[in-house]
């Protein structure tokens, strides 16, 4: 067998190279456990010798409050999610609605174009909680025919009208991201502007915006909490009546948790999200 037949190996120069690669990492992740391990243990050190911890432990973490609220906060939180999984997909279709509108250059457009940029600036300035109460208390006294007094949909109104907002302005962020060049070719390809927004552009922008649009959406799943203010049995409310009863905040911890629960994986789906976009902007790639 000739050299050039021979199967590669790393010449010693090269394990000398991998091996000090190895000692560097192992270093590191030694270094970064300990530091971890003396910040955290110090901090629950500093809170349980605190002087008021007792008080803290009976009042906030009973596990007998734990178990007697589960069950109703539970039930509560389906409502949340419920309430999460219904005023998403609204809010997606209404704020790329909103983006295009405020993209578009047709003067038949110009009614929704600005019916898009009061919508955006007006319910931006709102304050959700605010608009959660002018919706369930004041369109049921309109007295509206056919119109559903519901607080429960009410309540998935405003969400869906206060994020729309937010996530109409992270679509036109998007949207014009991407390079005029794009537009330029599909003009000159034939397309017409509305087949351009479509096929090309829109495309590449909700790609972009993916990693902002989940963030805005672990925001919203926590921002389901706010209905307990109008009386609405959520997991919040839930454990507040409970609380109120049995003079015990330990109910709140149980919904902290939940909520927690909901949220971190979506979180670091984010974070993988915006990681595989710079990569891929690193490399060049599509």
């Amino acid at each position: 067998m000739t050299d050039l037949q021979a199967p590669w190996t790393p010449s010693g120069r090269e394990l000398e190279r991998r091996d000090v690669r190895r000692r560097r990492r192992r270093r590191s992740v030694l270094v970064a456990t300990a530091a971890t391990v003396l910040v955290v243990g110090g901090l629950v050190l500093g809170v349980v010798s605190s002087p008021g911890w007792p008080t803290v432990q009976e009042t906030f973490l009973d596990p007998f409050h734990a178990r007697e609220s589960f069950p109703a906060i539970l039930d509560g939180f389906w409502l949340n999610v419920t309430m999460f999984l219904i005023a998403e997909p609204l809010i997606l279709a209404l704020g790329l609605g909103l983006a295009l509108a405020r993209q578009s250059r047709a003067p038949l457009m110009v009614p929704l174009r600005a019916i898009a940029v009061v919508w955006t600036d007006v319910f931006r300035g709102i304050p959700t909680l605010v608009l959660v109460f002018l919706l369930v208390f004041g369109m049921p006294s309109l007295g509206l025919q056919g119109v559903p007094t519901s607080i429960f949909f009410w309540a998935t109104v405003a969400l869906v009208v206060s994020y729309s907002a937010y996530v109409a302005e992270v679509f036109r962020s998007g949207i014009e991201s991407v390079h005029p060049s794009q537009l330029a070719s599909a003009d000159a390809l034939g397309l017409s502007r509305g087949q351009a927004m479509r096929f090309v552009v829109v495309p590449q922008a909700v790609r972009r915006v993916v990693p902002p649009l989940l963030n805005d959406f672990v925001s919203l799943q926590k921002d389901t909490a706010l209905v307990a203010s109008v009386s609405l049995f959520d997991a919040l409310f839930s454990a507040r009546d409970y609380a109120n009863y049995n003079f015990n905040y330990t109910p709140y911890v149980v919904v902290a948790v939940f909520f927690v629960v909901l949220t971190v994986p979506l979180a670091r789906l984010t974070d993988a999200l915006g990681r595989r976009y710079a990569e891929r902007e690193r490399a060049g790639a599509r």
